[in-house]
């Protein structure tokens, strides 16, 4: 029979890992990991021959992903990848990055998605399922630590200096800022880690002597603070 248990602290845990999950991925899409120098895509002739800037503005970058605009484009920024393999990302250890980012994002997608059925199954072959995938979220946050130490050691590419100027070298981004891409990894990497020891929280309040009690009263839909 089975039996549904719900729970603030296994509710706050599952809606937790969700949202740790979809900030990694949507952080590792995104382009805006460094955000270049202002620039003009173009220059434009005035009526007495002079040259005129046209409209400044600021290109991303991403790991395998930029936004641009073009000297021909009128309106709007172009983004899209500049990596179609994984050999063209912009360094090894942009590609050392990516692999250690996909892995974390790959295991919190999973837990993520078996946390939605804790609800239902609390264990999984005799083990706390909130145990297991507390486990997964330390090695996955494990991961995303070492994708992001990775990732600064590459700004000194030439993919980069072309955002941000001959300055950008390994750990220093030249005339590049942070975009909120980075940041909200980095929010999404604590999150993993604050997830992985709140399951034991989740655990023992889906354990506890008034659930069992619930239990043994026949009720099959348990909600309890």
């Amino acid at each position: 029979m089975c039996h549904v248990i719900v729970t603030c602290r296994s509710m706050l845990w599952t809606l937790l890992s969700i949202v740790a999950a979809f900030g990694e991925l949507i952080a590792f899409m995104s382009t805006d990991w460094l955000v270049g120098f202002p620039r003009t895509p173009d220059a434009v002739y005035g009526p007495h021959g002079a040259t005129a800037a046209g409209e400044a503005y600021r290109p991303t970058l991403g790991i395998y992903g930029r936004c641009i605009k073009l000297p021909h484009m009128q309106r709007g920024i172009l983004c899209g990848p500049y990596a179609i393999h994984f050999g063209e990302i912009a360094s090894g250890f942009w590609q050392a990055t990516s692999i250690f980012l996909a892995a974390g994002i790959l295991l919190l997608c999973a837990v993520a998605f078996i946390s939605v059925f804790t609800m239902c199954f609390q264990s999984i072959m005799k083990k706390s399922i909130f145990n297991v995938c507390g486990l997964l979220q330390g090695i996955a946050g494990l991961f995303l630590i070492l994708g992001l130490m990775l990732y600064p050691a590459g700004w000194g590419s030439d993919k980069v200096q072309l955002y941000c100027g001959p300055d950008a070298a390994p750990y220093r981004t030249g005339l590049c800022s942070m975009g909120w891409a980075f940041y909200t990894a980095m929010g999404g990497t604590v999150l993993t880690f604050v997830c992985a020891v709140f399951s034991a929280q989740a655990e023992i309040a889906t354990s506890s002597d008034k659930v069992q009690e619930e239990i043994e009263e026949g009720k099959s839909l348990i909600c309890l603070l």
